[in-house]
């Protein structure tokens, strides 16, 4: 049961002086519960838990509805404010009682998690007064007496009744926020499982923040709307919790709009204007952080806007079967991007020095092939290649492939060393498993289907033509590469692609993995640029996430 700063335990002898040590030892009556100004709590009764603060707060903003407005009368006769003694014994009994709660929801198991509770300041005409829970304790077996009393310079004013206990490791970065967010009075800190797992969305670690959009519980966290952008920064772990309040403080200045910070392998830090603010953000960011998880199983971004099925005001609501064009990339839309890195260029790499010798043993055929590449090459860096390099075909060939250029004639090279794999049946062309039913429904609905990629026309005939699914060039109604379109982050291109198929851009759907290619088409007048999401593509960016995206061709389809 729920104790309270104010008890004092009583001895066999009657002495009174004891401090207090918890329940678990039964020195404490189960029956006795937190107290306020008017006497023993009645839980669930008509009186409210005040610690001095007023109630009430916006989730979106103030000012955005009439509903925002705040009563700050009522028909009860309930008392808003406290003597010192009343307020800090409300503000220990309140923390011990919020810690035994988010023990039982999981959050605080091992000692872990804390809170943070400040009470007075100018608007009491009161100094301030920073309530913090001890390190090292079982949460479910706190009391009020074992809370330390701070004042704003870190000084304990009043110290727990329990002896021998520490200050909680995360006390530098309580006075963190109340300096750099001054309304907030009230401070989580939670081990939640769904926060920590959160932190790991993005397989490489590195990810500055958790995105998180169009999900209902975004109006619990304060300043969003459901289909507003959710950034909830994260910060990397450290030996000790006192050691994160440099970064703390560098993620609260960068993100004034979230009221939390992740750590990553770690939990969640939030902050709020009440605590019933701070508590109602705390269980709404857990909502969320299980939702991206579980998203995530599903292979769906929780920072994505969703393509289809979802309001948006002013948006152009064009139903997809009216564009007459579907133009695909290739990487990370039709094929993994995996098939390509692992697969096709290694086996450049290992047939390069033979292919050569049997396909370009001409002096002169090998100068000119060196040139091109050294051309392209210094067209696509800031400087030019080394001259060592220059005359050397296979050097030049690697030099590209290391750096990933699109290059017309390295691309060129590259399909035919593929073509002889292909024919030798030691290639197949990786196709995931919606692509076929995705262009038989844009057949039976008058769509044509084209490809865009950087590698050669050639190189993508022989990967559709020789597929794990089959023969799939009957489905696709033409194919474009950079000699044919041009380079595919330039606008032009795609205007030029319109015009030999002689379209409007508004006509074509283009959907691809890049987001610069699918800023330079939205440039271009495209008339639906549409981000793919796959496995192992590269994470996006701000500017990426705005794009409508899907996980699955089918999505373009249609009912």
């Amino acid at each position: 049961m729920l104790s309270n700063g104010s008890h004092q335990n009583v001895s066999a002898s009657g002495d009174t002086s004891v401090p207090g040590q918890g329940w678990s030892n039964g020195a404490l009556a189960p029956q006795l519960f937190p107290v306020t100004q008017q006497g023993r709590l009645q839980l669930y009764g008509s009186q409210r838990r005040w610690i001095g603060l007023q109630s009430g707060w916006t989730r979106i903003g103030a000012g955005q509805t009439e509903l925002d407005a705040v009563h700050s009368r009522s028909q009860g006769t309930g008392i808003l404010d406290r003597n010192d003694a009343e307020q800090a014994q409300a503000a220990r009994s309140l923390i011990a009682q919020l810690c035994e709660t988010f023990y039982r929801q999981g959050w605080a198991t091992g000692t872990g998690g804390g809170v943070s509770i400040r009470v007075g300041g100018p608007s009491q005409n009161r100094p301030w007064r920073v309530f913090v829970a001890p390190s090292g304790i079982q949460k479910e077996d706190m009391i009020g007496d074992d809370v330390f009393e701070l004042d704003m310079d870190r000084k304990v004013i009043v110290p727990p009744r329990t002896p021998n206990l520490r200050q909680s490791a995360c006390t530098p970065l309580w006075y963190v926020v109340y300096k750099y967010r001054p309304t907030a009075t009230c401070v989580i800190h939670t081990h939640s499982m769904h926060a920590q797992m959160a932190t790991l969305l993005d397989p490489t670690e590195t990810a500055q923040t958790l995105n998180v959009t169009h999900l209902e519980m975004l109006k619990g966290v304060g300043n969003h709307a459901y289909d507003d952008v959710l950034e909830i920064p994260i910060i990397d772990n450290r030996p000790s919790e006192d050691q994160l309040a440099t970064q703390l403080q560098a993620a609260i200045q960068a993100y004034p709009k979230s009221n939390a910070v992740l750590v990553r392998r770690h939990g969640l830090y939030v902050w709020g204007d009440s605590w019933e603010q701070a508590k109602t953000q705390c269980e709404s960011f857990d909502y969320l952080f299980q939702s991206a998880v579980q998203m995530k199983a599903m292979g769906i971004d929780s920072g994505l806007k969703p393509l289809q099925g979802t309001y948006r005001e002013g948006e152009d609501k064009e139903d997809l079967v009216e564009k007459t064009i579907l133009l695909l990339d290739i990487e990370g839309c039709t094929t993994s991007i995996s098939f390509v890195k692992d697969r096709l260029f290694p086996y450049v790499r290992e047939r390069l020095d033979s292919y050569l010798k049997g396909h370009v043993a001409a002096s002169d055929k090998y100068q000119q092939l060196a040139k091109a590449l050294a051309g392209e090459a210094d067209a696509h860096s800031d400087s030019p290649v080394a001259g060592t390099i220059r005359q050397d075909v296979a050097g030049m060939v690697r030099y590209m492939m290391d750096r990933d250029f699109k290059s017309a004639t390295l691309k060129a090279l590259q399909g035919d060393i593929w073509k002889t794999g292909y024919a030798r049946g030691e290639l197949k062309g990786h196709i995931y498993s919606d692509f076929v039913p995705t262009c038989q429904w844009m057949q039976r609905h008058g769509v044509r289907v084209y490809i865009y990629s950087s590698g050669s026309v050639a190189a993508q005939k022989l990967l559709f033509g020789n597929s794990t699914e089959g023969d799939l060039l009957p489905y696709l109604s033409g194919h474009f590469d950079i000699p044919t379109a041009g380079p595919k982050k330039e606008a032009g291109s795609y205007t030029a692609i319109a015009q030999t198929l002689q379209v409007a851009p508004s006509a074509i759907v283009f959907c691809s993995d890049a987001e610069a290619e699918l800023v330079a088409a939205r440039e271009a007048g495209i008339g639906y640029p549409v981000m793919s999401v796959r496995p192992g593509n590269v994470p996006l960016s701000a500017e990426g996430r705005e794009l409508p995206a899907i996980y699955s061709l089918l999505q373009l389809c249609g009912e």
